[in-house]
């Protein structure tokens, strides 16, 4: 489905976090903001504590109907005993996109040295939705959108960008 057009796509944004709230979520308020600025449609933003199967039951949520094509979580992927984003989502994905962490922190490596190394971001697909957990900081979600994610969520990226695969993810 090679296209020269936009197509904008339904994205949820959900923010784990022990101590935030929407009015100082500023990862969350950015991922808004990007995905505003870049065309696409908000169409769901929630905020969770910490826990695997709260986290899990929203995202369970989102991904059983077919109005959301991604889900965009920023929170929760480092290595303390509450962290358990990668936990509570891993396990719901049908493929998982191992390219999207490894380049992450390969990419994050320049800003923070050998600290990416606690980062555990993961994506993947979870019928037929996107799904990208990223750390919980600011710069992380600067990072992962305006490096990776804008890019393959935009039909026009060239050689080839995940929209395009969007029609194909249910085969069998």
């Amino acid at each position: 489905m090679p296209n020269s057009e936009f197509i904008p796509l339904s994205i949820a944004v959900l923010t784990v976090s022990d101590t935030r709230t929407l009015k100082n979520d500023r990862s969350g308020d950015l991922l808004v903001r990007k995905i505003a600025e870049a065309g696409h449609n908000l169409a769901e933003r929630a905020m969770c504590k910490d826990s695997i199967y709260s986290i899990r039951a929203i995202v369970s949520g989102w991904i059983d109907t077919a109005k959301l094509d991604v889900v965009l979580i920023s929170g929760g992927t480092g290595v303390t005993g509450r962290d358990g984003t990668p936990e509570a989502v891993s396990v719901l994905f049908d493929k998982t996109l191992e390219g999207f962490g490894e380049t992450f922190r390969a990419l994050s490596y320049a800003d923070i040295k050998t600290s990416t190394m606690q980062s555990r971001a993961v994506a993947g697909v979870a019928n037929r939705t996107y799904v990208f957990s990223l750390p919980g900081s600011t710069g992380a979600c600067k990072l992962a959108w305006e490096s990776l994610i804008s890019f393959q969520l935009d039909s026009r990226t060239k050689p080839c960008n995940l929209v395009e695969l969007m029609p194909r993810l249910l085969e069998r």
